[in-house]
């Protein structure tokens, strides 16, 4: 059978006449005496409820059915003696006054049964001592049952705590002063192995060592902002930089409460975070923004230099072919009074300039415009460029094209020219080039256009340049397409550059994480 804790306190109840009732549990053989020990407790203003049992099982029977509030024993009964009965008690794990009530007794055995959990010893012949020892014991035994009670709460209180802290992704602490000025943690939850990767209870302890995992451009700051935490009690929120005795670093978020102890000492209660992640995201997305940034400004720059281009060729070359056309036709406006001869030789001088005017608009159009790209697609567009190429540098462009019906998705067809464009130009600026080689081709799902020149070449740490821009708005537009860039030494000499992408390009979510990757 369960057995609840039946706890009860002398006065908790009104008898009819108004008087506190007192249950009283009897092992005595006499009724006598029962009545004798009642009368006492009458005259006392209490109102008994008693019963008197005789043996060990008639006890823990009634213990068990019944709270009681004071157990009157007499001495060594032959049903049930006293070791007998507290024997019971701690059986049932009862915590009730026991008051032996007795004849005689030997010292001894009076010695040998407060050891063994008897709370007094009350002489029958004497029992002045009765009423003050039985609510000396109910007080005593109130006592005991508020501290069970008050341990009882911290500890499922401290059960809850620690479950809330060993479950927070912070580390959870306190943290102090320590004799040498230092700040050393008092308390530190579970989380502290995940962080520091030494177990709490290697840094609690008044240690402070952890301290000099503390960068030294950040530990002044982090005195600092403690010691005014500490001056004005207010709130201590400092993010620095720890170097762990493994070697790695990471970055803390400290926040705490100050109070004062009893001693009078600051105290911080807190929780402190690993922000290492959120950093480097920071610190990656502050690059990004300053990579975006240079890559808007350098293309401000190339979109200015290209309208000074076309300005320059619409003003030197078709202005000036235009001029010298209103010059020759004035002269030949003359020459019509001379006869026939120079009139023809002045209009055949006309008629060319109108050839290179209209090559030059036809030149300046295709550039900004390619509209051949969508009339007769990306082979054509990339042998039409070629020739202009060779026509305006003079370096040789040599043009294979395997499949001239490749058809890809205009946004791909369109990235091929401009890139083929932009490597062009990169090749009449800085590759001191004879000559250039061009392939393209289809490769199973993808178009491939391969652009090889004869020249100096580049380097490694041309390529890690971070002001390249004009490789990184290659990379930037493949990237988009799902493609892949390829940039290497050809042989014998110069660079060899290789464009591949899908000639439809994948939808966002049949792109791999971080697009294709692109091969230096």
């Amino acid at each position: 059978m369960s057995i609840a804790p039946r706890l009860a306190a002398a006065s908790v109840a009104a008898g009819s006449a108004g008087k506190p009732v007192i249950r009283l549990l009897f092992i005595e053989d006499c009724d006598n005496d029962v009545r004798l020990l009642l009368r006492r407790f009458r005259a006392a203003g209490f109102s008994p409820r008693h019963r008197r049992v005789t043996s060990a099982a008639a006890l823990r029977e009634t213990l068990q059915k019944e709270a009681w509030d004071v157990l009157l024993c007499d001495h060594n009964l032959p049903g049930c003696s006293m070791q007998a009965a507290l024997g019971v008690l701690r059986e049932l794990a009862l915590d009730l006054p026991f008051i032996i009530v007795s004849d005689v007794m030997q010292e001894d055995e009076a010695i040998a049964a407060m050891r063994a959990g008897a709370h007094d010893y009350l002489s029958k012949r004497k029992l002045d001592r009765l009423i003050p020892a039985v609510e000396r014991e109910l007080r005593e035994a109130a006592n005991r049952r508020e501290k069970r009670r008050a341990e009882q709460t911290l500890r499922h209180s401290e059960a809850r705590l620690r479950a809330l802290t060993d479950n927070i992704p912070g580390v959870v602490f306190q943290m102090g002063y320590t004799p040498d000025g230092m700040l050393g943690f008092q308390y530190l939850s579970e989380a502290a192995t995940m962080l520091f990767g030494t177990g709490a209870d290697e840094l609690v302890g008044g240690s402070a060592s952890w301290m000099t995992w503390l960068l030294d451009e950040d530990l002044p700051g982090f005195v600092a902002a403690a010691a005014s935490s500490a001056d004005q009690l207010c709130t201590l929120n400092w993010e620095g930089r720890i170097q762990l005795p493994s070697g790695e670093q990471k970055w803390i978020n400290l926040r705490s409460s100050p109070r004062q102890s009893e001693n009078g000492n600051v105290v911080w209660e807190g929780v402190m975070w690993n922000i290492t992640h959120s950093k480097r995201v920071e610190a990656d997305l502050r690059e990004s923004r300053g990579r975006l940034a240079a890559l808007s400004n350098h293309l401000q720059r190339i979109k200015e230099e290209e309208r000074e281009r076309i300005a320059r060729d619409v003003h030197d070359v078709l202005g000036g072919t235009l001029v010298a056309m209103k010059f020759e036709i004035a002269r030949l406006e003359a020459r019509l009074r001379d006869g026939p001869a120079p009139a023809a030789a002045g209009a055949s001088n006309v008629m060319r300039m109108i050839d290179d005017a209209i090559a030059t608009a036809g030149r300046v159009t295709r550039e900004l415009r390619p509209g051949i790209l969508k009339d007769f697609g990306l082979a054509a567009a990339i042998e039409s460029q070629g020739e202009d190429f060779a026509q305006r540098t003079g370096i040789a462009c040599n043009i294979l094209c395997t499949d001239h019906d490749l058809t890809p998705a205009y946004d791909t067809a369109l990235a091929f020219f401009r890139i083929f464009q932009e490597a062009l130009t990169n090749v009449s600026k800085h590759a001191r080039a004879r000559q250039v080689n061009v392939r393209l081709l289809q490769d199973g799902d993808d178009a491939l256009l391969e652009i090889t020149d004869d020249g100096c070449g580049i380097s490694a740490a041309d390529l890690l340049k971070p002001r390249s821009f004009g490789l990184r708005g290659i990379r930037e537009r493949l990237a988009s397409l799902g493609g892949l860039l390829e940039i290497g030494p050809a042989k014998p000499q110069g660079t060899r550059i290789v464009l591949r992408a899908p000639l439809q390009p994948a939808t966002p979510e049949e792109l791999p994480k971080g697009n294709r990757k692109f091969r230096p």
